[in-house]
């Protein structure tokens, strides 16, 4: 039998005793030493191995916590067979985990998506102490929530800044990936580099939601990581872990982070207010997604009546080219500076009509509330789920979702959808069939800005709502 060349070598080296460097004391030996022989050698060992990287890790880890969910889903057919055992209301218990971090004392910050429609949460500390955990309140819209627990003494997370990480620099991911595969509840630690910052990840046939301003790093992120913070060399949390590119369900060095002023305005109102209040300026614009990369700025396509925008004298066909200082090369920039701004703000926007430029400020409000009821909406809708027969006698792109093939004048004006939208992802919640549709409408509280996802004639749009 051929031994594996591993193998082999360790047996000449056994052998021969004279491989690599002088051996260090085996562990028999390190066990039969005295005290003070194993502090020397501790203290030199410490010395020499100690970097930026261990002593950032040791200050963060013990503010990490695993996040741990239960809920109940609806159990789906898969096949024939199926059908004759599987009743057809069968709910069944769903364990999810993630990842948080204590940014206050008694405050874990972790993804919206990592609790979404959580019946309970238990927070796990590095030292496997359980806490109940109540959500404070959530924000599908930037993947943040918030929870709280009793225990006020876990070590709050020092907060750095994203605006000035550099191209290339040091970062630390720590999170719980498969963290019920393990005996214990301390967090996993990778390492990699910044790199790029300022990413805004555009929709596509497999994600339709988008993901703007985010840390993208090469440092191993899996499932479970998800919440986890970002930390740089000096120990201070610089983005919070929230979704990785794959083909293989892994992570294959394509990790991205939500930046941590984000996370922390957000958590700000939710603590305060509960929700997050959506800043409205009143303007639709252009997202056409095939030639994202070059736009020269954003075409306005309609103007709500009596909005802020329409206010400050902003009409339709104009372009906008700057807002805030920013470069507006597509919808997604004009998108990322939407997200970050508070009710209120006033917007700076340089805006080209003709071949004339002007700079516009428009003062922010608050986004509407829908003024039909939720059951009004989630009756005015009639929706088919997107077969690959229907995809072809509609001439869709999408291959799955729900179809709105029959919809109330009242809820056309209510949220802006139309007869022939396809709906793809309401929230964080995919919809694959269109049962769906009704079941993540009834779960949105009232006052939660929620964002519906949908292809119009061929081409990723949304919208942003409020219930009552």
């Amino acid at each position: 039998m051929t031994r594996p060349a591993h193998w082999l070598g360790a047996a000449a080296c056994a052998a021969t005793l004279a491989c690599g460097p002088p051996r260090e004391a085996s562990i028999v030996e390190q066990a039969s030493a005295t005290p003070r022989q194993r502090a020397s050698t501790s203290a030199t060992v410490t010395a020499s191995r100690r970097t930026a990287i261990v002593d950032a890790t040791s200050r963060i880890a013990p503010s990490v916590v695993s996040v741990n969910v239960a809920s109940h889903r609806k159990v789906e057919a898969e096949s024939m067979f199926d059908l004759f055992f599987v009743p057809e209301q069968r709910e069944q218990l769903v364990q999810g985990y993630g990842t948080g971090f204590a940014l206050r004392p008694g405050i874990i910050v972790t993804n919206q998506h990592v609790v979404d429609n959580a019946e309970s949460i238990t927070v796990s500390l590095p030292d496997g102490t359980d806490l109940p955990a109540k959500l404070l309140g959530e924000d599908a819209m930037t993947d943040i929530a918030v929870l709280q627990v009793t225990k006020k003494d876990i070590p709050s997370v020092t907060t750095g800044k994203s605006t000035d990480l550099l191209i290339g620099e040091w970062v630390v991911a720590l999170g719980n990936p498969y963290t019920y595969l393990l005996g214990n509840s301390e967090p996993t630690v990778t390492a990699g580099v910044v790199s790029a910052t300022g990413r805004n990840v555009v929709p596509n046939r497999e994600q339709s939601g988008i993901y703007l301003d985010m840390i993208q790093t090469d440092a191993a992120i899996n499932p479970g990581n998800s919440g986890g913070p970002l930390v740089n060399a000096s120990g201070e949390v610089v983005g919070v872990n929230s979704f990785i590119l794959t083909q293989s369900g892994g992570s294959i060095g394509l990790g991205f982070a939500i930046p941590i002023e984000r996370v922390v305005r957000i958590a700000d109102e939710i603590i305060r207010n509960g929700a997050v209040r959506r800043a409205w300026i009143g303007i639709e614009v252009a997202g056409a997604m095939r030639d994202w990369k070059s736009q020269g700025g954003v075409k306005v396509t309609s103007v709500a009546p009596g909005s802020p925008a329409a206010r400050a004298g902003l009409t339709p066909n104009a372009i906008l080219v700057e807002a805030n200082g920013r470069k507006l090369r597509n919808y997604l920039d004009w998108e990322s500076v939407k997200l970050d701004l508070h009710v209120s703000d006033t917007v700076s926007i340089r805006v080209k009509t003709g071949t004339a430029t002007t700079l516009t400020r428009i003062v922010s409000a608050d986004l509407p509330s829908v003024t039909a009821a939720k059951v009004s909406v989630i009756k005015g809708l009639e929706v088919i789920t997107v077969t690959a027969a229907v995809q072809a006698e509609r001439r869709i792109v999408s291959d799955r979702g729900a179809l709105i093939f029959r919809i109330t004048e009242e809820v056309t004006r209510a949220t802006g959808l139309t007869e022939g939208d396809v709906i793809r992802r309401i929230n964080q919640t995919e919809i694959k069939t269109a049962a769906q549709v009704a079941g993540a409408l009834e779960s949105m509280g009232s006052k939660q800005v929620f964002r519906i996802y949908f292809e119009r004639q061929g081409q990723p749009a949304y919208t942003d709502l409020a219930f009552r």
